[in-house]
């Protein structure tokens, strides 16, 4: 929900203030600050008693313990991170299509209102269904979204773009920390999910950086092309990924 009243606060706030990004700026501070002082004031650990390790959980054996099922969704959750770079682009891409620019944040909120409304009843279906699956399924609508996004040159065709991504983020968002979960040891998740997001961190550094470059070089379309190709790709792989629950 604050993914997309951030942007529609934006938005209104552009309009007031004709363009005046630093103002927004300026107030986009104060739930900033709102969230830290939760994290400091209203956060409190468990009473429960916590065993701490006196060990370092990063070392051969244990890396060797998070076996071949867990390796599999790591790198696969790395891989499928070069096929969605930073979402920025989707803002810059409505730009080119001549959407006035105080109304530009509205692309964020069509995003994530779809998010909104498809991450509860996609992961209700995880619950129930295949994770490959469903990831492959998270994938073609990803597919579809670059190709609609390379290939349209009116704002009806970048919203629709925006919407297929926004489904693709429901379908996908938890789905590989899900996963992970299942595969690895689990006294061994939290060191599954550090390598997980140390390669997701990478990798969207990679693909962004690589997406920017395809931008400029060969214009907007070929950006969302790559991603499109990268996503075939991780299709493939998916299919490698062995479904295995941890006891």
């Amino acid at each position: 929900m604050g993914g997309f009243l951030g942007p529609l606060l934006a938005v209104g706030l552009m309009l007031l203030w004709s363009n005046d990004f630093r103002a927004v700026y300026w107030v986009a501070v104060v739930p900033a600050i709102l969230a830290v002082a939760l994290l400091f004031f209203g956060l409190h650990e468990p009473r429960t008693h916590v065993v701490k390790a006196t060990t370092n959980p990063v070392k051969k054996e244990n890396l060797k313990r998070l076996g071949v099922h867990c390796w599999w969704v790591i790198g696969l959750g790395g891989v499928f991170t070069l096929a969605r770079f930073s979402e920025a682009f989707l803002v810059l891409r409505a730009q080119e299509v001549n959407i006035p620019l105080a109304l530009i944040p509205l692309v964020m909120v069509a995003m994530n209102i779809v998010f909104s409304f498809t991450a509860y009843p996609f992961g209700r279906l995880s619950d129930r269904s295949s994770h490959r699956r469903l990831l492959q399924m998270g994938l073609v609508v990803l597919i579809m979204a670059d190709l609609v996004l390379a290939l349209s040159d009116t704002w009806v065709g970048i919203i629709i773009g925006v919407a297929l991504w926004g489904v693709h983020m429901g379908m996908t968002q938890g789905l590989l920390n899900t996963m992970i979960a299942r595969t690895a040891p689990a006294d061994l998740r939290g060191t599954a999910f550090g390598f997980f997001s140390l390669l997701s961190g990478m990798g969207l550094l990679i693909a962004s950086l690589g997406a920017g470059l395809l931008w400029d070089i060969w214009g907007s379309a070929s950006t969302f092309f790559a991603g499109a190709v990268i996503c075939v790709i991780t299709l493939l792989l998916n299919q490698f990924v062995p479904e295995k629950q941890s006891n």
